[in-house]
């Protein structure tokens, strides 16, 4: 956790689950509130917030008295949701690098393209 971003902490804590679901680390059953607190030594009201975010993204979903559960489909929801960040956030940066260093469209293309083939 970095307390000294300006990236709220519970999407700090969103990113770290979304990794444990990248990685297989959560398959079905996720951590509870106060086992994620403890492990991030956070606040467990913030990890209720991250939660919160991925139930409205129907990533997880509580079953009565056994917990939280990834939902059909989080994987690909996960990914989705980074694609989305990634395309708007960091693909912004990078044009807006390209204009101001007048860099072609097609020079990326081409160092794409051979890293591809690497």
């Amino acid at each position: 956790m970095d307390f000294k971003t300006e990236v709220p902490i519970y999407k700090q804590i969103v990113d770290i689950c979304f990794a444990k679901i990248r990685t297989g680390e959560w398959t079905c059953k996720i951590q509870s509130v106060r086992e994620l607190a403890l492990e991030l030594t956070v606040n467990p009201r913030t990890i209720l917030r991250a939660y919160d975010y991925l139930q409205n993204e129907n990533i997880i979903a509580p079953k009565r008295g056994m917990g939280m559960f990834l939902t059909n489909g989080a994987y690909t929801k996960v990914i989705d949701i980074l694609k989305q960040e990634f395309l708007h956030d960091n693909l912004e940066e990078m044009f807006y690098k390209m204009d101001l260093l007048d860099i072609d469209i097609e020079e990326v293309v081409e160092i794409y393209k051979k890293r591809k083939e690497k």
